[in-house]
């Protein structure tokens, strides 16, 4: 069990690890904060810093020595720096959740082995074997790589007129699958919690809108049942509890049908503080930033009540630019990354409005 005054070490710099860096403070913690050369907003909030190469084993293992734990704010960390860092301290979560969501294929099996609905998905390693896998799903259909996808990159729609080996070049001839399109109703996300003894809470469902394959906006309570509801909290505890994962994670879900025939298919897990969870900074008792710290330093959870309904909405790019404007608001939390630089489709920060 991690005391005050102990340091946590944060793989990456961005902010995600800046805003973990700010909820650990108040509870006495630090951080310590290891990420290549570049723009990274946590090495303002943190007590040290190391600006090294992930490769780079010498400075892994100094930082490991300086450390009481390491964990991350990304999840395509290299195995290899995970097996370094885990022969010499602590990593949470643990290198096995790196593994399994790392690789689509491996999670979507995963999920699926654990009884959880996913869409019907075929490996893909070929054009050959992308022309076969477009017979057996149809289109449209969705064919993403298998590793370092995020916010829409790494992935093509396979529509009717789509050319296969045009599609395979969209995504760089790397190891793929195809995924079955579905045609849902909204996506939906759900923010969990587990500690070192196996404690979870789960925040509410937070429904989601996407612009450009950016999340744009985040509201509570989501437009689902609550048997809905239920279903995709248990579905987190049953993700967190095989992966014995510690931290905060994220599970996000399409929802179909409606009515009587709502149902719930898992698109992926997020294995980190997540975007959709920005919201409970000012919009729960606890934040998901505080909850993941409290997490791996072994102490026990916080509260995850709601504190009313919830909008919350990214600053992407040039919206950043009327900060003047949020500032003034009275009642609206807002957050500014401190990033250097202002480019389009950039998170920058975000807005949280709690209403009655």
């Amino acid at each position: 069990m991690l005391k005050p005054g102990d340091t946590i070490g944060i793989l990456g710099g961005g902010q995600l690890a800046r805003m973990m860096a700010l909820a650990a403070a108040p509870l006495g913690l630090k951080c310590h904060i290891f990420a290549p050369e570049g723009d990274n907003p946590a090495f303002d909030v943190a007590a040290a810093r190391t600006i090294a190469s992930y490769e780079d084993v010498a400075a892994l293992e100094t930082f490991a020595r300086s450390v009481s734990v390491v964990t991350y704010e990304f999840e395509n960390v290299p195995a290899r720096t995970a097996e370094i860092l885990s022969a010499l301290v602590e990593v949470l979560p643990n290198p096995r959740a790196l593994e399994t969501t790392q690789d689509r294929y491996i999670e979507k099996s995963f999920i699926r082995d654990l009884g959880l609905a996913v869409p019907d998905f075929v490996p893909v390693d070929s054009l050959e074997s992308l022309t076969a896998a477009v017979a057996q799903l149809g289109r449209p259909s969705v064919l993403k790589t298998r590793r370092f996808g995020y916010d829409g990159k790494g992935q093509a729609m396979i529509k009717s007129e789509t050319d296969l080996a045009d599609a395979w070049s969209v995504i760089g001839q790397s190891p793929a699958i195809l995924e079955q399109f579905i045609p849902f109703e909204r996506e939906v996300s759900v923010v969990a919690a587990r500690n070192t003894v196996g404690a979870v809470v789960t925040y509410d469902v937070a429904e989601n809108r996407h612009t450009h394959h950016i999340l744009a906006e985040t509201t509570l309570p989501a437009h689902i049942s609550a048997e809905t509801e239920r279903a995709a909290k248990e579905a987190a505890s049953r993700i967190g509890a095989a992966l014995a994962y510690v931290g905060v994670f994220a599970v996000e879900f399409f929802v179909v049908g409606s009515g009587e025939n709502e149902q719930l298919l898992v698109n992926e897990i997020a294995p980190r503080v997540h975007n959709s969870g920005h919201w409970t900074l000012g919009g729960a008792e606890t934040s998901q930033f505080e909850q993941h710290i409290r997490a791996i330093a072994s102490w026990p959870l916080g509260s995850a009540k709601r504190l009313g309904r919830i909008e919350m909405r990214n600053l992407i790019g040039a919206d950043s630019d009327q900060w003047l404007d949020f500032v003034t608001e009275p009642g609206l939390h807002v957050h500014l990354y401190g990033k250097a630089e202002n480019r389009a489709g950039r998170k920058m920060g975000h807005l949280t409005r709690v209403l009655p």
